[in-house]
């Protein structure tokens, strides 16, 4: 999508410790795109060795300044998506790369070719907050579940200073939990929505689920937000805005749904599920975390992740998404419907599993 206009380029700040690695690392991006055979276009991408959390991302002096002063447009999703890390660490990746850009888009203000900051952020910047979160700035720091949304929430706090003090032309968006493409089911990497998938067919904890109620699972796919970010990319009436890339109370599955298509998809592919029994969500995560520390060797590490999966599931928590839905109904058109997309990124998850 980004590079549909013959007259894009686009700089890609990947780590990579040698020209080897960059060269490879790019590589594997331009295969997975399907551009293999279109040399005019991989020759408008450009891959910049570095690290989002350096100051000048580790580059020299005019390397940087040189970046600075060819790019127009900047969107920030570097990033590391784990939770348990030590917060320092999480810090480092959240707020350090969050300072940097903000360093690399005032060098551009000032060499005059800055046009549009697209930061992504994520709506677990809303923490332990109960009921729905608007698309409003945190005012009141949340108690929070894990260190990887703390730090979100710390780098917000930069961003929103850039914004009102500085000026600088931002968009934050905050996606749900992000998903495979809606078309097809591909995505580069299986990230969390996947490790949950396993633990929703029933085979890591032989078919015993706790008691989900009516609570929802708000799932976006991955063409989706691509197509949201760079649409604002292009629209100057998003600057100031915060858009929750997301299904919303009203549209979102409930877990038993998703739980429902997973059992079903495993089947479909020919993988054994057990039989499904539910008991209390208080006494089965009692149970989980028992279940951690008596479990043999070679279930422990997947069952070392329950805890962690409950604590954002037994949660009755939403995120508004009023503001993008009004936006997203022009720039994007209609967005699709769970029960068609789940069905294609689970099939897509399970024929490359293992």
């Amino acid at each position: 999508m980004l590079m549909a206009s013959p007259d894009t380029e686009v700089w890609l700040l990947i780590r990579a410790d040698s020209a080897t690695a960059l060269a490879g690392r790019l590589k594997t991006l331009i295969d997975y795109w399907g551009w293999q055979d279109d040399q005019a276009r991989c020759n408008r991408v450009h891959g910049v060795a570095g690290d989002s959390t350096k100051p000048a991302f580790g580059l020299e002096p005019d390397a940087f300044e040189r970046l600075a002063g060819c790019c127009t447009h900047i969107i920030h999703c570097a990033g590391t998506v784990r939770m348990n890390l030590a917060i320092e660490d999480a810090r480092q990746s959240a707020v350090g790369s969050a300072e940097q850009i903000l360093a690399l888009a005032r060098s551009m203000r000032k060499a005059g070719v800055l046009a549009k900051i697209d930061f992504v952020s994520t709506v677990g910047v809303a923490g332990r907050r109960p009921g729905t979160l608007p698309e409003e700035w945190l005012d009141r720091p949340p108690a929070f579940h894990n260190t990887y949304e703390q730090a979100k929430a710390e780098a917000e706090v930069l961003v929103r200073a850039a914004l009102e003090d500085e000026r600088l032309p931002i968009t934050v968006h905050r996606p749900s939990m992000v998903v495979g493409d809606s078309r097809d089911g591909r995505v580069i990497h299986f990230q969390i929505f996947y490790f949950l998938c396993e633990f929703l067919s029933g085979k890591q904890t032989l078919g015993l689920y706790p008691d989900f109620a009516d609570f929802q699972l708000d799932l976006i796919p991955a063409d989706v937000v691509a197509g949201a970010i760079l649409a604002a990319s292009q629209d100057p009436s998003t600057v100031g805005r915060i858009f929750h890339l997301c299904s919303g109370p009203a549209l979102a599955p409930t877990i038993e749904e998703v739980k429902a298509l997973v059992r079903q998809a495993f089947v479909r592919h020919h993988l054994p599920v057990p039989g499904a029994r539910s008991i209390p969500l208080r006494w089965y995560a009692g149970l989980a975390r028992l279940g951690c520390r008596l479990a043999p060797a070679d279930r422990r590490a997947a069952l070392s992740t329950l805890p962690t999966y409950l604590d954002y599931l037994g949660e009755r928590q939403s995120f508004g998404n009023a503001a993008f839905s009004h936006w997203a109904a022009t720039a994007l058109g209609r967005l699709p419907r769970w029960q068609d997309y789940v069905p294609r990124v689970l099939d897509y998850y399970l024929a490359r599993r293992h």
